[in-house]
């Protein structure tokens, strides 16, 4: 006799049944152990005795199901989505089969051929390997950034965006910031604190943001360089694109991390903005690297020299553009009109370009060759104006202070059918000729009033006179 394949259910009555036919068990016992009736147990006995072990089985094991699809409809099903929708998942392979083919095929079943056939991949089978990246070998060789955009104080203040600026060789972290939304002037204040405590690096590590990189390959300015790369070119550091998420894994590690790690301690300190967050950073800081961060495979550190003033770094994390001056002295600027005072430097000035400087703390200069010029703000425009483009990563912000000037404003009361057909409401006078009840009310208020005097005189009249 050959192998019997069991399940081990089967396995489990082929023992008790065993027994029972030994004697050392009872019928009623069991029934009890298998879960059945004591009129079943008699009947898968009769089989045990009869055929063994094997007539336990279940009649079923092996055969196709009753209720299966034929292999004729298999064939056509695998005919039609090789022929025609070899690149089309099975839910939408299954759902073209029965719209234009009158083929009913659940997109499970069809899931299992098509994976058969080799013409899908199951999720495990699509997974890209990334393969780990050594760590560099100097601190400062390698500094890898990036915003991470998070309920940071849950609901007890807005949502905002971290910038993280982590050290590749020894995982510390060099410069955190809490901003309002990921941009260019916020790299670049987190970027100045950067420099001014550990110097200039050798190379950035980001993702393929708009703020690093441009975008658009035929883009009509900034000589292929976008503010935030103007300003490291400047600085002589480099700027290195990933091309995936896995690629710098670091940092992304370290934001799901502090997700989990700084969240709950601002919730402690019960910290709720963006001002007292970023006052509390040090510290956490500091206790963050002592546990986590680790020595460089070299003792060298990269870090070069800023070499700059305050004033020139200044200058070189601004927001740079060139602006034409009209005939009357005036540029626009970020949807605002900007005049130039008359002077005897900008009265020459019309018809030529200026530079506009935008820097992290809010101010604006405009510059004719280093030279700031006086300005006043002329027909300043709303923030956010209808239909405007707003990036993804500014949306949290500018909703937030859309959501602001919405509350500012006051509900505005709509017109009731007699206002919106001007009418005006006249106040009530004496109306003109009285009729008989009035004449009545009038005349029972005189005797109510007569009455009342009457009272008080005879209530006067006896009281008792006082002893001389």
């Amino acid at each position: 006799m050959g192998w019997v394949e069991m399940s081990e259910r089967e396995l489990r009555r082929a023992e008790v049944l065993a027994s029972v036919l030994a004697g050392r068990l009872t019928m009623s016992a069991a029934a009890g152990l298998m879960g059945i009736t004591r009129r079943q147990a008699h009947r898968l006995a009769r089989q045990f005795a009869e055929h063994g072990a094997a007539g336990l089985r279940h009649r079923a094991r092996g055969r196709p199901s009753n209720r299966g699809l034929g292999p004729h409809v298999r064939q056509m099903a695998i005919a039609y989505v090789t022929e025609n929708y070899r690149d089309f998942g099975p839910t939408l392979a299954s759902q073209m089969l029965l719209e234009r083919h009158a083929l009913s095929v659940s997109r499970e079943t069809l899931r299992t051929w098509m994976r058969q056939e080799g013409l899908w991949l199951s999720r495990k089978q699509r997974r890209q390997l990334h393969q780990p990246r050594l760590r560099r070998d100097h601190f400062g060789e390698l500094v890898q950034i990036d915003g991470s955009e998070h309920r940071w104080f849950e609901d007890r203040g807005p949502r905002c965006t971290l910038i993280v600026f982590i050290d590749d060789a020894t995982s510390r972290l060099v410069a955190l910031r809490f901003v309002p939304s990921e941009s260019a002037l916020a790299y670049f204040e987190t970027l100045k604190s950067y420099l001014t405590s550990h110097g200039r690096p050798l190379a950035f590590y980001s993702d393929k943001h708009s703020i690093f990189r441009v975008s658009k390959a035929q883009a009509q300015g900034g000589q292929g360089l976008t503010q935030f790369g103007r300003a490291l070119s400047e600085l002589g550091i480099e700027i290195l694109c990933a091309n995936s998420s896995q690629a710098k894994g670091r940092v992304e590690r370290v934001n799901r991390t502090l997700q989990d790690r700084l969240v709950k301690e601002l919730r402690l300190e019960g910290i709720a903005t963006l001002e007292a967050a970023n006052a509390y950073l040090p510290a956490f800081v500091a206790r963050f690297n002592e546990r986590f961060a680790i020595a460089p495979a070299r003792s060298e550190d990269w870090h070069r020299p800023l070499e700059r003033t305050s004033a020139q770094l200044d200058t070189i994390l601004a927001w740079r553009e060139q602006r034409y001056v009209t005939q009357h002295l005036a540029l626009s600027y970020d949807r605002k009109r900007i005049i130039l005072d008359e002077t005897p430097l900008s009265v020459g000035l019309a018809g030529k370009y200026v530079e506009t400087y935008e820097f992290p703390d809010g101010r604006l200069e405009v510059r004719w060759q280093g030279i700031a010029l006086p300005y006043r703000m002329f027909d300043k425009d709303q923030r956010v104006t209808q239909a405007a483009i707003v990036e993804n990563k500014r949306l949290s912000e500018v909703l937030s202070w859309v959501k602001a000037r919405q509350d500012e404003l006051r509900p505005v009361r709509p017109k009731t059918n007699s206002e919106a057909g001007g009418y005006v409401s006249r106040p009530k006078g004496r109306r003109g000729r009285m009729s008989f009840t009035d004449r009545y009310i009038a005349a029972k208020n005189a005797h109510a009033a007569a009455s009342a005097g009457t009272a008080a005189i005879g209530e006067v009249s006896a009281a008792p006179a006082e002893a001389p």
